[in-house]
């Protein structure tokens, strides 16, 4: 999914701020032991979410897409005091590993992991975020957007993971789910109501700044 060679990412690796053990130790189980073990944030990716929240320090952070925990205790990282991280996802089977993961971090009484349809979910929670990662099901991005924007506070930050979708927005012919990208690509890119930019991280990040 890296849209950047195995030798320049090992350099961007170097770089940067290590894991700590329990990131590692989420990576490595996740390689292990879940399906589709490529959809983890991971190392470089992690740190850039990590980063972008310290330097907003929310209060209130949204997640959309929860899968084993990591990106979300990145997040966590940059929270203020008191702050609140609620992660909403739909597979209940690797609720037990989430919840274990989450248990071993210093940000438990900060998360509220949310299980269900979160174009259900998420209106149960009266809340304004400062910041917003989606990084579920594809088809949904736009769904997604659209139910949190009014959400989200004036300068809040959404974030939005696989916008390159390894690279094949490129091409002319795409299938379905290129396609459900690209649009979701396009809508962003008219919205007047945003400033926004792709960071080329691993798999593309979509950065969004309410105005």
């Amino acid at each position: 999914m890296s849209l950047i060679n195995d030798d320049l990412q090992d350099l961007l690796l170097q770089y940067c701020e290590p894991e700590n053990q329990l990131l590692q130790q989420i990576d490595r189980e996740t390689n292990l032991k879940v399906l589709m073990p490529r959809m983890i944030s991971g190392h470089y990716q992690g740190r850039v979410l990590s980063m972008l929240s310290k330097m907003v320090s929310p209060k209130r952070i949204l997640e959309i897409g929860t899968f084993t925990g990591y990106a979300t205790l990145c997040l966590a990282e940059g929270l203020a005091e008191n702050g609140i991280l609620y992660t909403l996802d739909i597979n209940i089977e690797l609720e037990d590993m989430v919840r274990k993961h989450f248990a071993q971090s210093p940000y438990n009484s900060q998360i509220n992991y949310i299980l269900g349809d979160a174009t259900k979910t998420v209106n149960d929670l009266e809340e304004t975020f400062d910041i917003v990662f989606i990084d579920a099901d594809k088809k949904n991005n736009g769904t997604y957007y659209d139910l949190i924007f009014d959400r989200v506070r004036p300068g809040g930050i959404i974030i939005v993971d696989n916008v390159l979708w390894s690279g094949k927005v490129l091409q002319d012919k795409q299938d379905k789910d290129t396609r459900n990208i690209t649009s979701f690509n396009d809508k962003i890119a008219e919205d007047k109501r945003v400033e926004k930019l792709i960071l080329p991280v691993r798999d593309g990040l979509f950065v969004i700044r309410k105005k």
